[in-house]
């Protein structure tokens, strides 16, 4: 079983390329520890800004650094990066497109007992809405790492979301198929019956739906949709294109998520039933992240049960 979180594999990689280059420089909001960031404070001091409890003051100063060719990451609880310093994000990174990469740790649902203020369900749709910002989702710490190494050698904004615990891989270490901004068909891939989009930690869930389904005689298509935006359009329209549904899964609420980027995408291109698999426009139960998964359906069993009820109309 991993025990490696993806915010391990980000900091594996920025120690990496901070050998070579001075110019890299992470952040943080008083956050090193639940970044797992501290090792790269220890090694690389010089390349280390603390801001304390501060996002604002992150996201401004990432950004100064940015415009004095610094190479900025800036790490810091989704929750609180998204939306104390939403402004900071959209004038000082987007409108000025500045090379600044934020790190949201802990998002979705990681800080499931800490209830609703910890928790980061409107992200996606908040941080997509922005102009220059790109979105992503790794699904586990082997794409992480390859996301990572990409997002090193360009010079535009983007936003990286994370969760807080380990998760099972996806892929194999020395077998990463991955292409920037492109989404990975984990399986199937065209005239399928059903297709499942997942992004971030319930890539995996689905991965297990799709095995689950083409068992019971149901043929999938299961795509890894990391880059959220960018989101891979062709991949969507290719999959959904004769499809009699598509199934969209994220750790996210109902609205301005991957489904409705999904759904906007399917209707305009491929007219297709779309079912959307969220969280709720509600304050979320209290609870470990699987426990919340579970109660919402978003495990492979939930998944296979609304596709099965979606099939014959009771979804």
């Amino acid at each position: 079983m991993n025990k490696i979180p993806n915010r391990q594999a980000i900091c594996e990689v920025l120690m990496e390329k901070a050998a070579e280059d001075p110019d890299l420089v992470v952040l943080c909001s008083d956050s090193r520890g639940s970044a797992s960031l501290t090792p790269f404070a220890q090694q690389y001091p010089k390349q280390f800004v603390e801001t304390g409890i501060a996002e604002q003051n992150l996201v401004s100063i990432s950004a100064g650094l940015a415009k004095c060719g610094k190479k900025p990451f800036a790490a810091s609880p989704a929750c609180f990066l998204t939306t104390r310093s939403y402004e900071q994000c959209k004038v000082d990174v987007c409108y000025s497109n500045t090379n600044v990469k934020l790190i949201g740790i802990s998002g979705g649902v990681s800080y499931g007992a800490l209830g609703m203020s910890h928790h980061s369900a409107q992200d996606i749709a908040a941080m997509s809405a922005l102009p220059n910002m790109r979105v992503y989702l790794p699904s586990d710490r082997h794409q992480t790492r390859k996301l990572i190494e990409h997002l090193l050698q360009d010079q535009q904004p983007a936003y990286i979301r994370v969760g807080r615990n380990p998760v099972e891989d996806i892929y194999e270490e020395n077998h990463v198929p991955f292409e920037m901004n492109k989404a990975t068909v984990l399986q199937g891939g065209e005239d399928t019956d059903v297709v499942i989009i997942a992004c971030g930690e319930m890539v995996r869930p689905a991965k297990l739906a799709g095995e689950m389904l083409s068992a019971q005689g149901t043929s999938c298509t299961v795509l890894d949709m990391y880059c959220v935006k960018p989101l891979d359009r062709k991949a969507v329209i290719r999959a959904a294109r004769g499809a009699k549904l598509v199934v969209t899964v994220e750790e996210h609420a109902p609205y301005g998520g991957l489904g409705a980027m999904v759904a906007q995408v399917v209707s305009e291109a491929c007219p297709t039933y779309v079912k959307e698999l969220s969280l709720p426009d509600a304050p979320v139960i209290t609870g470990t992240s699987q426990e919340v998964f579970d109660y919402y359906g978003l495990n492979a069993e939930g998944i296979v049960k609304t596709v099965q009820e979606a099939l014959h109309g009771k979804g």
